[in-house]
């Protein structure tokens, strides 16, 4: 037996996202569990709002781009660690074959 898709009314979804784009700094899988809502549900329909309505949101301040540069930069930095771990991983596993 499947389960029944739940029916959310347009109202709803537009003031879900809405708490979504007026908390910038809240993950969406935090809202959404406050909602009662799956995490990509609400993440389909920011998304979507998104598409529709392109600029609406307010750009990045000064801050907000240096920290997007920083976590941009950890990130690579840490995929570089990664590739480095799995290639040092797999010859220590094929000298000990």
């Amino acid at each position: 037996m499947g389960h029944q898709r739940r029916k959310y009314s347009p109202e709803y979804k537009d003031e879900a996202v809405k708490m979504v784009l007026e908390n910038p700094g809240r993950p969406i899988a935090s809202i959404a569990r406050d909602l009662g809502i799956h995490e990509a549900t609400l993440g389909n329909w920011v998304s979507r709002y998104r598409e529709r309505n392109p600029g609406a949101e307010e750009p990045l301040t000064v801050s907000e781009r240096a920290r997007l540069r920083e976590l941009e930069r950890e990130n690579r930095e840490l995929r570089m660690k990664a590739e480095f771990l799995e290639k040092a991983a797999a010859f220590f596993a094929s000298r000990q074959q």
